[in-house]
């Protein structure tokens, strides 16, 4: 069995070798919610202050250069119209100010979070590269912070492991999984990292120089994902860590932590599973639900999630989420939602939580990306299931494919359409986009949006913009990427 202990918490200030980013003009455009549920007002995408979101697609395994698999992030703004390739910044380790250097495998993007860090009213981009080396570390992994302002992304800083992390070991992949929020009520966001080694926290407010008020190692062992949201309508959020598979239990605790970094500060929710997860108001109460996904469906595992995976839903309320909260469970088998569970689906492996027609309650989108299209294995598809006053259902939910009517391209083998998946509203009219990710898509990846629309979202009118269309491309075309991660969760980093 896994061992999952807590570390004492260890005030430290964190240096980071941050250049400085452009400055800030007075009365700059300070974000607001874009949809109820799914973000706060510290947790918006807006990185040029227009007021609109902007698209973080993650590209780890994009070239730099003649550097394979070094990584990219591309940043797609909004507007009125939604997203364009032509509207775009590519960021990586070869920027200027980014710090590192492009190096062959580090998978610079694997994960992406965005927050404003340092106040200024304009949201920063958080992008973890989870193999990169650190000295003789191979797979020690990184967070860079890349400053947000007026004319977009430009400069970063370094959010350092740290002392004594990992306790010796190497290959933490440190960055695997990233998440922000208010977790102390002093109006700064707070910045969780998830590793294979152990989770570490982040106190905002963070200055321009790379420095948090204070970093403390959070928990012991493996602590692979993190997930941050008010479940208790106080105004503050909670902190959740989701370590992995375990032996004996095929779909990953849940535990919740307080902060305090004791061991009493964390407890596991006997009830709970998952191996990524999000936070949002489901069924419209106020109060922010933990949605959670297990995708591994082992048949040897009688401890493994339902056939062809599936996610789990942990109703918040006045109290938050109790370890006798039993959550509720949807698979591809759950009535009225589209397909059926088959060994090896991947459904869960990604999700996200966002309003996608303005009725105030927020809707889960779900990726299966091993999901076989006909014949085509590993093709994909994604499902969004609906909120409403009674919780998350299948009445009315919707499935998407290459090969659905209206969405461009073709269902190929190892597409992974919905490797990632991502609800948010780009246009500002108040309805999430349905965004998902298509890594394996040709040579170099694709993503796909759909817009949101009061009657749901609808394949008619969707658009794709291709890797190479963003500015990023693969020298090896078993190794595209583009559409590998958004700033919502999906599993592995």
């Amino acid at each position: 069995m896994r061992r999952f202990l807590v570390g004492v918490a260890a005030a430290a200030v964190v240096a980071a070798g941050a250049v400085a980013g452009p400055a800030v003009p007075a009365g700059a455009a300070t974000p607001t919610v874009a949809y109820k549920g799914a973000n706060t007002a510290a947790v918006q995408d807006d990185f040029n202050g227009d007021g609109y979101r902007d698209l973080a697609v993650g590209a780890p395994s994009a070239a730099d250069g003649s550097v394979e698999s070094a990584g990219a992030v591309v940043v797609l703004y909004g507007s009125a119209s939604g997203t364009s390739g032509s509207r775009r910044t590519v960021v990586t380790q070869a920027s200027e100010g980014v710090p590192g250097e492009p190096e062959a495998w580090d998978g610079f993007g694997a994960a992406t979070a965005s927050a404003d860090l340092d106040g200024d009213g304009y949201a920063d981009l958080i992008v973890g590269t989870p193999d990169e080396g650190v000295g003789d570390a191979v797979g020690r992994g990184t967070v860079n912070v890349i400053w947000g302002g007026p004319n977009g992304l430009s400069g970063g800083g370094t959010l350092s492991a740290p002392s004594g992390y990992g306790a010796g070991r190497t290959s933490c992949r440190f960055g695997e999984s990233l998440a922000v929020g208010d977790l102390n009520g002093d109006g700064a966001p707070d910045v969780a990292v998830g590793s294979q080694c152990e989770g570490v926290v982040y106190t905002g407010p963070f200055t321009r120089t790379g420095r948090s008020a204070a970093v403390r190692d959070g928990i012991s062992g493996e602590s692979r994902g993190a997930v941050i949201g008010d479940v208790d309508g106080d105004g503050t959020s909670e902190l959740f860590w989701l370590p992995g598979l375990e032996d004996g239990n095929g779909r990953g605790p849940v535990y919740t932590d307080d902060g305090t970094g004791t061991l009493s500060g964390v407890t596991r929710l006997p009830l709970a599973h998952g191996l990524t997860g999000q936070i949002g108001d489901v069924n419209g109460d106020g109060y922010g639900d933990l949605v959670t996904g297990s995708y591994d469906d082992d048949a040897g595992d009688p401890s493994a999630a339902h056939v062809g995976g599936e996610i789990e839903v942990l109703y918040g309320g006045p109290d938050g989420i109790s370890s006798s909260r039993t959550p509720q469970v949807l698979s591809q088998d759950t009535a009225d939602v589209p397909g059926a569970g088959e060994r090896g689906d991947g459904f869960g492996y990604a999700l996200s939580v966002g309003d996608t027609d303005g009725d105030g309650f927020a809707d889960v989108l779900v990726g299966a990306p091993d999901e076989a299209i006909g014949t085509v294995a590993e093709a994909g598809m994604v499902t969004l299931l609906r909120g409403s006053a009674a919780g998350l259902t299948g009445t009315g939910s919707a499935a998407w494919e290459q090969n659905t009517a209206d969405v461009p391209g073709v269902a190929e083998e190892g597409d992974t359409f919905g490797a990632a998946v991502h609800l948010a509203d780009l246009t500002g009219d108040g309805r999430a986009e349905v965004v998902v990710g298509v890594p394996g898509e040709d040579t170099a990846g694709c993503v796909w949006t759909a817009r949101g629309a009061a009657a749901g979202p609808s394949a008619v009118g969707s658009t794709t913009i291709s890797g190479p269309t963003a500015g990023v491309t693969s020298l090896d075309a078993s190794q595209p990427g583009f559409g590998s991660s958004f700033t919502s969760p999906h599993f592995g980093g």
